[in-house]
């Protein structure tokens, strides 16, 4: 029987309450788990022996304990089952494979694909990069028990659809995927996704359970943590941060609109204006390739400021000095815990991170202000991988 079929019995139920206790816990006794899950003893002990029996969990053998016998440690066979994670970008994915414990265990990034503007095409081309990628992985299809696909703008994680791209039928996105690729899918905004991976593995590391995440590359969003659980909203389209009203400008954003935060504070922003900068006779490490026409990518911009440009600086801290404002409103709003600036900007770490801070200090009110953290992502690009991974894994088994 595969694991799928195993939790789909009468008991699978309490099985999956199980397998999501030993995704926070990673190794437990019967009793420890017994009292988690207000279970009986004799009725854990059942379940997990026949979990055991069937390959999903391993017994650990005897723990350490003082007093009276010691009773055995369980924990998730981490082959057991895996997950795979599509994060789609504007030019390229990034894709990965988690096993049973959350680790992954491949991963590629930047695979280029023929943009064309989130035609069926386009969504036919990454799903065979996704089955490449499988069949590269030597891990039985049967094994991967779902996927989580990331994808920017508005998207609702319970119907399956995406509003703002891929819109070329009335089927559900989830399962368009699913049946080019022969595996169950969900989908996420790749923001939120991003924002439970940083959680999962990332920053969170004194459980904070209030936490803005700022995902700052070509465009902009926000994911939020409001006592330990993502903010969806009503239709999954909470944390539209980059199209507040912010600017009295006439640059149109993607949206349709003139003045979205995200015409200023954006990768699209950044890239926009140095190569106008450059294009008035400002000097940079970027000049000859912006003389020559050639493609100048995010990183591009990155590896430039990191390389102390002084015109990449000068931009990206007018960015941060923008973003931080706009942050600003957000923590009076929120008073969070912590302030996670991702996305691929985030890679600039200090260059961004001052001007933040010094705006934020600024234009919120200070007790609030002192209660926030504010610092660069630990995961970077990884967040999405390890965001569309776990969202799998989050889904499967905890939204039931």
């Amino acid at each position: 029987m595969t694991l799928a079929s195993i939790l789909n019995t009468e008991r699978g139920y309490n099985k999956k309450k199980i397998i999501t206790s030993f995704f926070y816990n990673l190794n437990s006794t019967i009793p420890e788990l017994a009292k988690e899950l207000n279970l009986s003893i004799p009725t854990v002990t059942k379940l997990v022996n026949e979990m055991v029996e069937d390959g999903i969990l391993n017994d650990y053998g005897k723990s350490e304990s003082k007093t009276g016998r010691k009773p055995s440690t369980y924990g998730l066979n981490p082959q057991s089952g895996y997950f795979l994670g599509i994060d789609v970008k504007k030019r390229h994915i990034n894709i990965g494979l988690c096993n049973f414990n959350g680790e992954i265990v491949r991963q590629d990034f930047e695979i280029a694909y023929t943009e064309q503007n989130s035609s069926i095409e386009e969504l036919h081309e990454i799903c065979q990069i996704a089955l490449d990628f499988i069949k590269g992985t030597g891990i039985e299809k049967s094994k991967i028990l779902n996927a989580g696909v990331n994808i920017s703008g508005r998207v609702n994680p319970s119907t399956g659809y995406s509003y703002s791209t891929f819109i070329f039928s009335e089927t559900p996105l989830t399962e368009i995927i699913s049946e080019k690729i022969g595996i169950p899918v969900c989908i996420e905004n790749d923001t939120r996704a991003m924002t439970y991976g940083e959680c999962m593995k990332g920053s969170i590391v004194n459980g904070e359970r209030n936490i803005l995440y700022v995902n700052l590359g070509w465009g902009l969003g926000l994911g939020i943590v409001i006592n330990g659980e993502l903010y969806e909203g009503k239709s999954g389209f909470a944390g539209e941060f980059g199209h507040i009203s912010a600017f009295d400008n006439e640059i149109l954003c993607h949206c349709g609109k003139k003045g979205c935060l995200e015409t200023e504070v954006s990768g699209w922003a950044l890239h926009r204006e140095i190569l106008s900068n450059i294009k008035d006779g400002k000097v940079s490490i970027l000049s000859q390739k912006a003389a020559n026409n050639e493609n100048i990518t995010l990183h591009d911009i990155i590896e430039a400021t990191n390389s102390e440009d002084f015109l990449c600086i000068d931009q990206l801290e007018v960015i941060g000095e923008k973003l931080g404002k706009q942050l600003a409103n957000m923590i009076n709003i929120f008073n969070p815990e912590l302030v996670v600036i991702g996305g691929t900007l985030s890679e600039a770490g200090e260059y961004l991170i001052q001007p933040i801070r010094q705006a934020v200090k600024k234009y919120s009110l200070k007790l609030v202000n002192s209660d926030s953290k504010i610092i660069c992502s630990k995961l970077h690009e990884k967040a999405g991988i390890i965001g569309a991974c776990m969202t799998a894994r989050r889904q499967m088994f905890e939204q039931h």
